[in-house]
């Protein structure tokens, strides 16, 4: 079983869509990815989560996962469209401030792939992401970023974009 990750910013545009679905894809038919996991708190994390839900007609063992950051009795249910859902071990003890971080970081640690949409430098998104590139270099994860992808229209909200990029 192989397993992708998303992360991505809150404010990720609807035209990012096609990039994400042909990136499932990929890791589905060239990867043999069979679960993915998603958080349920902003924009990047429900285009994600619809991508994959569309992925499943054509590819229905794949599995979608709903990342708890909280404990389960705190919200008992699982939004729907997903298979289901995971809270990290060891969440119990972790402040709830830190909560979304700390998941986010645990499903890097345990995921052979992550699609990102990253472009702001001064976020959780970019902080986590800069953490799996280390894990990329020792051959640990796969990361796909579609902000870098040169054919997706700009999406400037925000004056903290990397003026590199």
């Amino acid at each position: 079983m192989s397993t992708c990750f998303f992360i991505g910013h809150r404010d990720a545009p609807d035209s990012i869509l096609p990039a994400l679905s042909a990136a499932i894809e990929k890791r589905i038919t060239e990867d043999g990815v069979d679960q993915f996991v998603v958080g349920h708190y902003g924009k990047f994390d429900s285009l994600a989560a619809q991508a994959v839900r569309k992925a499943k007609k054509q590819h229905p063992d794949i599995l979608l996962f709903y990342l708890r950051p909280y404990h389960p009795a705190e919200r008992p249910f699982t939004p729907a469209g997903f298979d289901g859902s995971f809270y990290p071990p060891g969440m119990e003890t972790v402040p709830r401030k830190l909560a979304i971080v700390r998941a986010n970081r645990y499903m890097v640690d345990n995921s052979q792939f992550l699609i990102a949409y990253v472009r702001y430098t001064v976020s959780n998104a970019w902080e986590l992401t800069e953490y799996a590139l280390k894990r990329e270099k020792k051959g640990l994860i796969h990361i796909e970023n579609l902000a870098n992808d040169k054919n997706l229209p700009l999406h400037f909200t925000s004056d903290t974009i990397d003026p590199k990029q």
